[in-house]
């Protein structure tokens, strides 16, 4: 189980040398990410990808469970209009699960065009030319991270610490 750390940077060369730091502490570069304003020189750094930077997950959660919901009502009630079904169960199980791909597939469309909830508090910093690191670490290393960052960054700071990284960004 991961923790994620939010980190803001002031500039570029900062940036790098955090990245240079956190690769020698053994936090390998599929979790280090950085966000930038759109245009923002990245050279020598591990971009997010929109699945860090959009609200595709939570979106496809969601549609997910509504569709699933919608659908084993829809199932109920053509279980119900037809009375003469065996199974009952097993159309609103089906239906429910015909809703529940219909509603992850409709969600994660407009989720993967959204700007995420999570990064929206960065906004205003990155305009002003500012970089956001987020690092996923192992539970047990939250703690000498974080001390690494602030005795070799003082002109970066801690902007938070998400408890649950979720499992696919």
């Amino acid at each position: 189980m991961r923790k994620r750390i939010y980190w803001l940077l002031p500039n570029l060369d900062s940036a790098k040398r955090t990245m240079d730091e956190l690769l020698l502490a053994r936090i390998t570069e599929r979790h280090i990410h950085f966000v930038a304003a759109e245009g923002a020189d990245m050279t020598g750094l591990h971009a997010a990808n929109f699945l860090q930077t959009s609200d595709l997950v939570q979106a496809a959660q969601t549609g997910m469970l509504i569709g699933a919901g919608i659908g084993a009502a829809a199932g109920v009630a053509v279980a119900y209009e037809l009375a003469s079904t065996a199974a009952p169960a097993a159309v609103a199980i089906a239906m429910a699960g015909i809703g529940a791909v219909l509603g992850t597939w409709a969600s994660s469309m407009i989720g993967s065009s959204t700007p995420s909830r999570r990064l929206r508090r960065f906004e205003a910093a990155l305009e002003k030319g500012e970089y956001l690191l987020i690092v996923d670490v192992p539970r047990t290393r939250v703690t000498e991270i974080e001390a690494l960052l602030e005795s070799n960054h003082p002109e970066g700071h801690f902007e938070g610490l998400e408890p649950n990284v979720p499992a696919f960004p």
